[in-house]
């Protein structure tokens, strides 16, 4: 559905009209059916890569072409869905109004509006919020009127910037629940974050972006699947208490400093549970067992060297 050749785009500085390069040589394709994450530091291109994608810039070189069409055009014809970082809503505006003229503007039938403003009223958990002013809602409650009013036209090119900002615990888990409901074939679903560990629960692959370069794509869904029980990652176990057989099945164990019974341990996946199988059967419990950090978080750290702000 998108495609990108060689896309850069440079910004004239303030200091003597100088070049800023924000995004540079990015040549990638998205497919419908996808979700895909965007994640990289501040100030690595995620928001001016989102920007020419909507058709709000125009590129210093290179092509950016969804459904085979200029950015621009494309939403001038079909529409997107786009979730700003920071909604920006009329504060005299009520929720229902804010949807009513959301659906509106994005081309919803007039016989078909109601249907789309409850659907998404009870979606985002917002009915009875409905009488609201802008101006009175929490910070959370803002969000998701701003998720509801981007998702209301039902559109096929999906775009949400830092969706989560903002949200408990509990919507942050409704939003998985979100983006599963939104797959659909022809669909695709963009979603920039900061926060990987929600990147990696709810995206196919992610764009890692750094010093406006397209580092590396990542697979963490379904196409990781085939490849993530044998790829080696760094883990933390857990025991009750020290036990012998520990050195013998996992030799290359490092002990964490100043825990009794907590090691680091490496390799593929299935073998190590071949030998946590075999030091249970040496009647060892198991207390925890879990990834030390994410394949992304540790994709994403050896895109910056090492270092970054998530």
């Amino acid at each position: 559905m998108i495609e990108l050749q060689g896309l850069s785009k440079t910004y004239r500085g303030a200091a003597a009209g100088r070049p800023v390069p924000a995004l540079d040589d990015v040549s990638v394709r998205l497919h419908a059916g996808e979700v895909v994450g965007i994640a990289g530091p501040n100030g690595a291109g995620k928001s001016t890569l989102l920007s020419l994608l909507l058709g709000f810039l125009r590129p210093t070189r290179g092509t950016a072409r969804v459904a085979a069409l200029p950015p621009r055009e494309y939403v001038e014809r079909h529409g997107a869905a786009y979730l700003a970082e920071l909604p920006a809503l009329p504060p005299r505006w009520t929720v229902e109004s804010t949807l009513a003229r959301g659906a509106a503007l994005a081309g919803v039938p007039a016989g078909a509006r109601r249907g789309r403003i409850e659907l998404m009223l009870e979606s985002l958990g917002l009915a009875e919020q409905r009488s609201r002013q802008v101006r009175q809602l929490s910070k959370g409650n803002l969000q998701r009127l701003g998720l509801a009013q981007a998702l209301v036209g039902d559109s096929d090119f999906v775009v949400l910037d830092e969706p989560t900002h903002g949200l408990d615990p509990v919507w942050t888990q409704r939003f998985r629940d979100l983006v599963r409901d939104l797959r659909r074939p022809g669909r695709l679903l963009l979603i920039a974050s900061h926060n990987l560990d929600e990147l990696e629960r709810v995206a196919d692959r992610v764009l890692i972006l750094n010093q406006g370069r397209l580092d590396r794509v990542v697979d963490v869904g379904a196409a990781a699947g085939a490849t993530a029980a044998a790829a080696p990652v760094t883990y933390r176990l857990v025991l009750a208490e020290p036990h012998s057989a520990l050195a013998e099945l996992f030799p290359d164990a490092v002990s964490i400093e100043g825990r009794l019974a907590e090691w680091r341990i490496s390799g593929p996946l299935a073998e190590l549970n071949r030998k946590l199988a075999s030091l249970v059967a040496r009647n060892a419990t198991i207390v925890a067992f879990a990834p030390e950090r994410g394949r992304l978080e540790s994709e994403f750290r050896a895109a910056l060297g090492g270092g970054g702000d998530g």
